[in-house]
């Protein structure tokens, strides 16, 4: 199959699917204190309606599917949904990301349904922190999906900590710490600046390197190489280590000239970039019986806007209007 090229020359070959925007936290990043006006039922993309356009994206050379939310394990159906994007020719890679709330009950039918990576969301290890981060969640609900996880048969198991200055970067240590004894992957990523509803300060930005710099002071960080699966990650692992470090450098060192990305949000819009308000409207197609090579053509069109660069640094920045749990983590 040819490769899928932007006009910069990236090749394309991930998709990020959001089911839903509804979520059971309440994030300080992700969204505001008294949460969102939820998208309304009708409005939010049907599975078949997904189906069809992971279907037209692996035909075109899209193989890397993840999904995501809001929440995706809130949505009812969520099992038989990853069963049959499982089942899509071409697709040689399929994960998700949760908060991990629900994955005592998920974790063993996610695996049967064919997913054989996951990403759980962990920004802190302390639990009255997780409360006041998540605004009233359970840790302990979370560190039994984990063990579930595990036992289900997922490896390695990928948790990600957005790093907050004053919040939870005195953690980032002891979150090293647990890849020395369990295979385990921490992915640090940095704080980005998404929507304007949502808690971001520049003063609470904390740079990868100088998360870097912390770690080091229990050992000597050794730099892995690229990993196709790791995404944007730089990888690294402490000296004897089972498990690894990553480092999402989104602002600090961002990745844009290697991005290979698509997301596909709830409501049915295709963007190009996280970071960018420019968003194509698929769901008036998908419901208005468009023919197949329509919507290939639409897929084109949006991966030819992609632009080479988001500008988070340039004076001329504005965040964009939708929240992370909005666009689809």
């Amino acid at each position: 199959m040819p490769k899928l090229l932007d006009t910069y020359n990236r090749h394309i070959s991930y998709l990020r699917i959001s089911v839903t925007d509804r979520c059971n936290l309440r994030c300080i990043y992700c969204m505001p204190k008294e949460g969102l006006s939820p998208i309304g039922h009708d409005d939010i993309l049907r599975y078949e309606e997904i189906l069809r356009v992971a279907r037209s994206a692996a035909q075109k050379g899209i193989s890397k599917i993840r999904v995501t939310g809001g929440e995706p394990l809130v949505r009812r159906g969520i099992i038989d949904f990853i069963g049959e994007l499982n089942r899509i020719p071409g697709i040689a890679d399929l994960s998700i990301t949760t908060n991990g709330v629900l994955l005592e009950a998920c974790a063993e039918p996610l695996y049967r349904a064919g997913m054989r990576r996951i990403n759980i969301s962990l920004d802190t290890l302390n639990p009255e922190k997780y409360k006041k981060i998540t605004r009233g969640g359970d840790i302990n609900s979370v560190l039994v999906g984990i063990s579930k996880a595990r036992q289900a048969g997922f490896a390695p198991i990928k948790i990600n900590v957005v790093a907050m200055r004053n919040v939870n970067d005195d953690e980032a240590v002891e979150f090293a710490r647990l890849t020395l004894d369990r295979p385990v992957h921490i992915r640090f990523i940095e704080f980005m600046p998404v929507a304007g509803q949502t808690l971001w300060e520049e003063a609470q930005f904390i740079s990868s390197e100088e998360l870097q710099e912390r770690i080091r002071a229990i050992g000597t960080l050794i730099p892995l190489d690229a990993d196709q699966k790791a995404g944007p990650a730089k990888m690294f692992q402490l000296e004897g280590a089972q498990g690894k470090l990553g480092f999402i450098t989104a602002l600090s060192n961002h990745f844009c000239a290697t991005c290979n990305r698509l997301r596909l949000t709830a409501d049915g819009k295709l963007r190009a970039c996280l970071f960018s308000d420019d968003e194509t409207d698929v769901k008036p197609l998908l419901r208005g019986s468009c023919s197949d090579d329509e919507l290939s053509r639409v897929i084109d069109q949006v991966i030819r806007s992609k632009p080479q660069r988001h500008d988070i640094h340039e004076a001329t920045f504005k965040k964009c209007s939708r929240t992370m749990s909005a666009i689809g983590g």
